[in-house]
């Protein structure tokens, strides 16, 4: 099916096991799941409002491997905004984000400043004994790429719904806002290992502007 020109895309990046999947899944479903299963890439899709009339919300939770650099290029060039997710408790996984904006930097190019961007350092909830990377570390790498930083926890709902909130502020473009108390349908892309679930509903309740 050709797709709809009123999508809003937005790109979920990070290496594997850092929680972009419960990220998206506490945003759209409300739920968070324990068990870690490797994504190869899901899209979730969420109504919202954009330039007062309805638009769709699509959500591509990218894979954590460096397997598939195509898809990837792909993504980038079809994504409206991006979320950069690390896990505070690994460095590591800071460290491996930077290709990731390299690349988006060389496929945007001029468009770059008027792209929505967030750094998100997950699993904030983490006790401080494992934790790698400090909330002003975070703040420090999200300045020096010249975008914005928060810290969240989709196991405990910290920042989730805020995290969406501030990168829909930050659209220039278009007015953009949320409308999540209907239902997100999930649409399965590439399958998880496990097949994962067929659908999805929203439950928060927010708007933005």
């Amino acid at each position: 099916m050709p797709e709809q020109s009123n999508d809003y895309r937005v790109v979920v990046f990070g290496a594997g096991g850092v929680g972009k999947s419960s990220l998206v899944l506490r945003f759209v479903k409300g739920t968070f799941r324990e068990s870690y299963i490797p994504t190869i890439e899901d899209t979730y899709r969420q109504v919202i409002s954009s330039n007062k009339t309805i638009c769709t919300l699509q959500i591509t939770d990218t894979t954590g491997s460096h397997q598939f650099p195509a898809m990837q290029r792909l993504s980038i060039s079809k994504g409206h905004a991006f979320i950069l997710v690390y896990s505070v408790s690994s460095r590591q996984s800071l460290e491996e984000l930077k290709p990731i904006w390299q690349t988006i930097k060389e496929i945007k190019g001029t468009e770059l400043p008027n792209i929505p961007v967030m750094l998100a350092g997950n699993k904030c909830d983490e006790s401080p004994e494992i934790r790698e990377v400090s909330a002003s570390e975070g703040q420090a790498q999200a300045q020096t790429w010249g975008i914005s930083f928060m810290e969240t926890s989709a196991k405990t709902n910290h920042n989730v719904t805020q995290l969406f909130q501030e990168l829909l502020n930050m659209e220039k473009n278009r007015n953009v806002s949320l409308q999540v108390d209907g239902k997100g349908k999930k649409k399965k892309d590439k399958a998880s290992k496990d097949g994962g679930e067929a659908s999805a509903s929203g439950r928060e309740k927010c708007r933005i502007m």
